[in-house]
């Protein structure tokens, strides 16, 4: 079958029908092993994704995950710089993202030239950047962090080390908060985190005074500071299996109810609301461009790939593999 490539740069993926006779999960399932291709997913994505991938995690995991496959194919169920820090640790490797327009609001905060420019005005400061970055920006950077780890790293660095943390203005926030540092912050932030609303928040909470209120650490302050518990998804996460509390409002994306009710079917999860919706969750809309569909097509016809100009790959890896390494260290 000719392929439109006509269809990825206008959509962004290819946009070809699929007999509805086939089982797709089946037939995905098939191209995997064919293939030799491994299903990376993150948290936040729907759940019928997240139950077919090899494996589902948040982003240290998925990118030690990607830095250690044998596959000859990455599919990545993400946004776009989840699958760069893939091509990234694997640059052999053929690395696929089902939809190109998968993108990151955090990781568009930070305009390469501008972040450069801003870099200039601050010397002799270490420049430590959230994972939810551009490739281009990681090549700027000494060393990337994740939610799951940013404090942890920045612990392992002298006191008087002066720093840039970007893009993440609420999570620097945090850490500055929790570690008692004073780095200067790139002014960026996630949409799905900042439309939290504490009001709508605090109405559930007297509705169901017996839940405990969980909170990613990239929510405005207002939000951490009623929180029961803050951490990344994999923090939130095993916070809910290993306690024996029976009822949470989770203020993260919507995507890790899934693996939260798969893992405690008894317990009650429920979506912080965001501030000009009626709905009662939040949902990143670039997430959510992944389907089951795409996935398949993308496996079939292996495209759209992630390619990455050599040199930045290679000044980009060297930050991401330093976080790794420290990771290892701590054993996180």
């Amino acid at each position: 079958m000719l392929i439109n490539t006509d269809d990825l740069k206008n959509k962004g993926f290819l946009d070809i029908p699929i007999d509805k006779n086939i089982n797709i999960i089946e037939e995905i399932n098939k191209l995997k092993i064919q293939k030799n291709a491994v299903i990376l997913a993150h948290f936040y994505q729907i759940g019928e994704i997240q139950d077919i991938a090899d494996f589902v995690g948040d982003s240290l995991k998925l990118a030690q995950e990607a830095a250690k496959t044998n596959a000859d194919i990455i599919l990545f169920a993400g946004v776009h710089f989840m699958a760069e820090t893939a091509k990234i640790l694997s640059p052999n490797k053929k690395v696929l993202l089902p939809d190109l327009f998968a993108g990151c609001s955090l990781a568009d905060s930070a305009p390469a030239q501008e972040f450069a420019k801003f870099k200039k005005q601050y010397p002799n400061h270490l420049v430590i950047s959230y994972v939810n970055t551009t490739a281009t920006i990681k090549s700027m950077t000494d060393i990337i962090c994740t939610s799951s780890n940013a404090k942890e790293i920045i612990d392992t660095l002298p006191k008087d080390q002066k720093i840039i943390f970007a893009p993440d203005k609420n999570l620097g926030n945090y850490i500055n908060s929790v570690t008692g540092r004073e780095m200067v912050l790139w002014n960026g932030a996630c949409h799905v985190h900042e439309q939290f609303s504490v009001e709508r928040i605090l109405e559930l909470k007297k509705q169901n005074p017996d839940a405990k209120i969980l909170a990613h650490p990239e929510c405005e302050k207002t939000v951490l500071i009623i929180a029961d518990h803050i951490g990344s998804t994999s923090s939130l996460l095993k916070y809910t299996k290993q306690n024996e509390y029976q009822k949470f409002i989770v203020a993260t994306e919507s995507g890790i109810m899934h693996q939260m009710r798969k893992a405690n079917p008894q317990k009650i999860f429920i979506g912080a609301p965001p501030k000009d919706s009626t709905c009662a969750c939040n949902d990143c809309n670039f997430m959510k461009l992944n389907t089951l569909q795409k996935i398949y097509n993308a496996l079939k016809y292996e495209l759209p790939e992630i390619i990455i100009d050599e040199e930045i790959r290679v000044k980009a890896e060297k930050p991401i593999l330093k976080m790794l390494e420290i990771s290892e260290q701590l054993k996180l």
